[in-house]
């Protein structure tokens, strides 16, 4: 167990117990499972997502504030660090004490008050409170998929979130990923709106499978026009290009 003294708290990083309880409501928006799992599919597809490395989506993220366990589950969150078997994080994690804190963590808005920017102090601390001044997660995202709104908080000097400007393309860079996040239309699996996505330092936009697989379709469709242009301007010449003997 770690410890961890604060102004006006005290909070240790302890394992969650094996007979805790955790929630098993469904999630607050039918879209979050999809919004999570593309976040996560272009960060590996693209190698930015070391073995190590943790993405969580509505699991259990733990700390003991006062001596009382405190769970929250964001959408999405990444660590880019676990230090213990991931068979010991099945159904939670603790920072500290099994790794790296989160890096970023993202709550996707839905018809339910979820709590989303609740900084209240007292036990259950609101999630706002959670992230900033108990995890002091550098980034945390909140998004509406129905509208398209994102905002990105970073944390400052003083351990408080302020509201991030997007660059002129409307993303936000999180620094420690090295990744521009930001707003994506289209549709995926059947969902047509809005999705978070991911960009690199040069703008590129980091692919999902079905993406990366039509994008080889096409390079594969464009050298074989290549080629049969070049067969056509030999042929044009006089050149058999299929005669062994030339």
């Amino acid at each position: 167990m770690a410890v961890a003294p604060t102004a006006s708290w005290t909070v240790t990083w302890e394992r969650l117990p094996d007979d805790f309880v955790l929630d098993d409501d469904p999630v607050d928006n039918i879209n979050q499972p999809a919004l999570a799992a593309a976040l996560t599919e272009s960060l590996e597809l693209a190698g930015r997502l070391p073995s190590q490395a943790l993405t969580m989506t509505n699991y259990g993220l733990c700390a003991t504030l006062d001596g009382q366990l405190v769970v929250k589950a964001p959408d999405w969150g990444y660590v880019p660090a676990i230090r213990v078997p991931r068979s010991q994080i099945k159904r939670s994690y603790t920072p500290q004490l099994q790794g790296d804190f989160p890096l970023v963590v993202m709550e996707f808005l839905s018809d339910t008050e979820g709590g989303e920017y609740s900084i209240k102090p007292t036990y259950p601390p609101g999630k706002w409170f959670f992230y900033e001044q108990i995890l002091q997660v550098p980034y945390y995202a909140v998004f509406e998929p129905d509208s398209g709104s994102l905002e990105v908080y970073a944390l400052n000097e003083a351990c408080q979130y302020t509201l991030q400007s997007p660059n002129d393309q409307k993303r936000y860079w999180i620094a420690p990923m090295g990744l521009f996040l930001g707003v994506w239309q289209g549709r995926r699996e059947n969902r047509t709106g809005y999705w978070l996505r991911w960009w690199d330092p040069q703008g590129q936009r980091l692919p999902w499978g079905a993406e990366q697989v039509e994008q080889e379709r096409q390079r594969a469709e464009q050298e074989r026009q290549r080629a049969e242009r070049l067969i056509a301007q030999l042929r044009a010449a006089g050149i058999d290009p299929i005669d062994p003997d030339d």
